[in-house]
């Protein structure tokens, strides 16, 4: 699978990603509107970062003066946009968005429906570190970042990176069998960054 920065050309910047949950505080409205929290501060995620606040101001405040706005994307797909980020501003928890799925776009209307019925619950972002700080354990701390997009994802990297299931309980044989997608995927990455 190629890179969506090598299919897109040199210009673009190599993005790093990180996944966050919709948790409780996600809503969906009309099947079109959602909200929820893209990033949150200080968790420690597999990869050993965590974002700390005010992470996101520079640029942010960048995007607002130059007119321009944080992408809602699929999947992390430059060539996939499926909607509008409203609103993109952090809060004292993480980084809060609120925007609109585009029902006129086909891939917007399967998130629309696919949000709605607990089948994709993930947010992602795709950013640019500007400045990071090792602490006393070694981890690396986002102080600065350049934001670029938001996506809707299906298999966040975190295991608390999710919506809560809706309705019954799944089976057990269900969770071990997502537990072992979400244990293969991790494999996969870390053969991923080892290899580059």
């Amino acid at each position: 699978m190629q890179n969506w920065n090598e299919s897109m050309g040199a210009a673009l910047p190599q993005l790093e990603r990180k996944f966050a949950r919709f948790d409780n505080a996600r809503t969906v409205a009309d099947g079109v509107e959602i909200s929820g929290y893209a990033s949150l501060f200080g968790n420690l995620d597999q990869g050993g970062d965590s974002v700390a606040p005010g992470a996101y101001a520079a640029s942010l405040k960048a995007h607002a003066e130059a007119g321009r706005s944080v992408k809602m994307l699929w999947q992390h797909d430059p060539a996939q946009p499926i909607g509008v980020w409203d609103e993109v501003r952090e809060d004292a928890r993480g980084l809060w968005v609120k925007g609109r799925l585009l029902s006129d776009v086909a891939r917007g209307r399967e998130a629309a429906a696919l949000v709605t019925a607990g089948a994709l619950d993930g947010l992602s972002i795709g950013y640019r570190t500007v400045r990071a700080e090792r602490n006393e354990k070694g981890h690396r701390v986002l102080a600065q970042l350049d934001l670029w997009e938001v996506s809707l994802v299906t298999f966040p990297m975190l295991p608390d990176a999710r919506v809560g299931a809706k309705g019954d309980a799944l089976p057990e044989d269900i969770c071990s069998g997502i537990a072992s997608v979400f244990r293969e995927a991790r494999a996969a990455l870390e053969r991923k960054d080892d290899a580059t």
